[in-house]
């Protein structure tokens, strides 16, 4: 039987919804950051690293378009 795969989007929603912990389903705050550098695990550091640059890039995106979308509605 094929399973139907959800997006990834909708999986990193769901995810970051049940409380996973898994580097790149939380929204890159200071306690995960500071718990990987406690563990001094480089891998797992440097995963979080990337996964918190795309996820600030993708945060500054939106801002922008939000800001864009306020522009055009203010009178």
């Amino acid at each position: 039987m094929a399973t139907r795969k959800s997006s990834p989007k909708k999986s990193a929603a769901k995810s970051a919804a049940s409380g996973a912990s898994k580097v790149g389903t939380l929204p890159p705050y200071g306690v995960p950051i500071r718990e990987a550098i406690a563990r001094g695990d480089a891998g797992e550091m440097k995963r979080l690293a990337a996964s918190t640059r795309k996820y600030l890039a993708d945060l500054s995106s939106a801002v922008d378009k939000l800001d864009k979308a306020l522009g055009k509605t203010k009178g």
